[in-house]
């Protein structure tokens, strides 16, 4: 019995008190990887800090916050990063806050983000991404706040993201989308959080409500309808004018049509 006993504590003493997971450390090295960083902020990120980033709340890792052994947050704000984020981000399964906002990060916001289904908090302001906004990320349910603000993304904001019954706070001004607000995120309806137009200004080609109603980029309506009576009172006096040359000419017709008839009377000299 105490051989058992002995043994049994000896096996509880080689274990490690902490390992990483596979996935948290699969996400930092490939985020390390695609992220530039000039200034070396992120000196620590290294190869063997990756193999173990937590041990239980605390982290080893500058910008990252441990929950159980596991990132939970990641904030690596105004560090002037540049580079692209990496699609393996999504291998951080555990992570509830991602922000990497105020850097010089551009290209895409990847699609594979739709695999943090723990996330509640997505800041990517002030940087330089590109493309779409992926609409995958209203697979994200736990989503709380959706900053995107003063980008380069383009295209339509997805109506699918007005799925998000716990969006409280959503950004994306200040950027190159087009196309009209959708009503499940410009006008929600119930008890759902309401954005305003400073969520969607500065984006010339968007519209619809909150947003003021667009300026015409043509001629206004007066000029139009000026231009119309113009064009009809020019109209009307080309015809008028038509018609007085075809009187004319038609009366000289007739005039020189009578002359011939009475010179047929006329005798000869």
């Amino acid at each position: 019995m105490g051989f058992l006993i002995l043994l049994l504590l000896l096996t509880f003493t080689t274990l490690p008190l902490s390992s990483s997971d596979p996935n948290d450390e699969a996400c930092l090295t490939q985020l390390s990887q695609t992220l530039k960083d000039p200034l070396n902020n992120l000196q620590n990120w290294t190869k063997s800090t990756f193999a173990n980033p937590c041990s239980g709340f605390t982290s080893y890792l500058p910008g990252a916050t441990c929950n159980n052994g596991r990132i939970y947050k990641l904030s690596l704000t105004n560090l002037s990063l540049q580079g692209s984020i990496s699609p393996f981000l999504s291998n951080c399964t555990n992570l509830q806050s991602l922000d990497l906002s105020s850097n010089s990060i551009s290209g895409p916001i990847p699609q594979d983000l739709q695999y943090l289904v723990n996330l509640a908090v997505l800041n990517l302001s002030s940087n330089r991404l590109e493309g779409e906004i992926p609409q995958q990320l209203a697979l994200c349910a736990y989503l709380n706040v959706i900053d995107l603000h003063d980008n380069l993304l383009t295209g339509q904001i997805p109506q699918e993201l007005g799925l998000l019954a716990r969006l409280s706070a959503f950004d994306v001004s200040n950027n190159k989308l087009s196309g009209p607000i959708p009503a499940s995120l410009g006008n929600r309806s119930g008890n759902l959080p309401r954005f305003n137009a400073t969520s969607f200004g500065g984006n010339k080609d968007l519209y619809g409500y909150p947003l003021p109603p667009m300026k015409s980029k043509g001629l206004s309506v007066l000029a139009i309808v000026g231009i119309g009576l113009g064009s009809g009172l020019a109209s009307l006096v080309i015809s008028f004018t038509g018609v007085c040359i075809w009187l004319k000419i038609t009366e000289e017709k007739m005039a020189a049509a009578e002359e011939g008839k009475i010179g047929q009377f006329m005798p000869d000299y």
